[in-house]
């Protein structure tokens, strides 16, 4: 990973940004730019380099992590620590993240300012600086994708009538643990019948029903980096009408990893998958945008959504998932990880996309 690179992007950027330093307190923030994954610290980022700040819980972790920085250990606070390291800066406008620093930090920071120091707000700075990956991160979200991928046969396993919705997560869960990731890079979706048709439908005590679909939403954390992938099977024989509601939304993700290459919007994609249900008449069912980045976090810049104005570039990785969600019916989402290219894209999620019945 090139954190002296990043850290001098991020110096080059403050200019644009209204800022001559600058605060990162956003921890996968930090991650990306010193390698530093304690859960306290902040960096300081300025025309002499950058410097994290953490206590002395993380001497020995940030000795082993940080790279491209100086590390400073304090039995203070990081802020206020940090403030202490301002007064070198003489008159300075100091950018924090607006989107991301609490209240309650801007509160304990701004009576700690030295004087001359002047904060201004600053938004995705950092976040900038992600959305294009570098080789190596590419290569961690691909063994990521492809880890989490590969426990989809677990939860297939696991799926049948009578049996918990959080019972088939917990083996799914299990499993990854067991094949080393760090965690889980968000509560597991296990939605069925139903309960399919919720979007955001986490696992729950809920029976699995003898016949409908089950909506498997999941994604692994390994080297730090996440994975995002969904499959939808069918328990018991699909209706007709079901199976035609499998079909559009499968029709619709395609279209939409058709449209993505570099130079095209974010809104041109998420324009494509909501074209196709419109064909199908199934648009209206269809109530989130189509996909975002993927990295660090689990939801990163760009977002794919009717209003994104973001211009996809080669390197960035994204989801392409959209869904159909019927009310008392259920519901569809299938989902892949790609990453842009200049002609198109890479799916990284191996995972086959046909109807699995159970």
């Amino acid at each position: 990973m090139d954190y002296a690179g990043r850290q001098r992007k991020l110096i080059a950027a403050l200019d644009a940004a209204g800022a001559d330093a600058m605060l990162v307190t956003h921890l996968p923030n930090l991650t990306y730019l010193c390698g530093f994954t304690g859960s306290s610290g902040v960096l300081l980022a300025g025309g002499s380099g950058c410097t994290l700040i953490t206590d002395g819980r993380y001497t020995g972790q940030a000795q082993d992590e940080v790279r491209g920085a100086r590390i400073r250990i304090s039995p203070k606070p990081p802020l206020t620590a940090a403030a202490a390291l301002l007064k070198k800066l003489g008159r300075a406008r100091l950018g924090i993240e607006a989107e991301r620093m609490t209240l309650a930090q801007h509160a304990a920071l701004r009576p700690l300012l030295p004087d001359g120091i002047k904060l201004k707000l600053t938004r995705g700075v950092v976040e900038r600086l992600r959305m294009v990956k570098e080789l190596d991160e590419i290569e961690r979200l691909r063994i990521a994708a492809y880890t989490g991928s590969a426990l989809l046969d677990t939860a297939l396993e696991a799926i049948r009538p009578g049996r918990s919705e959080a019972s088939v997560a917990a083996e799914l869960e299990y499993a990854a643990r067991c094949a080393g990731v760090q965690g889980m890079s968000f509560p597991t979706i296990v939605a069925s019948g139903e309960r399919s048709a919720l979007p955001h439908g986490e696992a729950s005590a809920a029976p699995i029903p003898p016949k409908g679909f089950v909506v498997l939403d999941f994604g692994v954390i390994l080297a730090s980096y996440c994975s995002d992938m969904t499959r939808t099977v069918h328990v018991g024989r699909p209706s007709a009408e079901m199976r035609g509601v499998y079909r559009a939304v499968g029709e619709a993700q395609q279209a939409a990893l058709e449209a993505v290459r570099a130079g095209v919007t974010a809104a041109e994609v998420d324009r494509a998958a909501r074209r196709t249900l419109g064909r199908a008449r199934l648009a209206r069912w269809f109530t989130h945008s189509t996909g975002h980045g993927v990295g660090l976090e689990i939801h990163e810049a760009p977002r794919l959504a009717r209003t994104g104005t973001e211009v996809l570039e080669a390197g960035m990785v994204v989801t392409i998932e959209p869904g159909v969600y019927l009310p008392g019916k259920g519901g569809v989402r299938i989902e892949d990880m790609v990453v842009v290219t200049e002609r198109g894209c890479e799916v990284l999620t191996p995972s086959p996309k046909e109807l699995i019945l159970r």
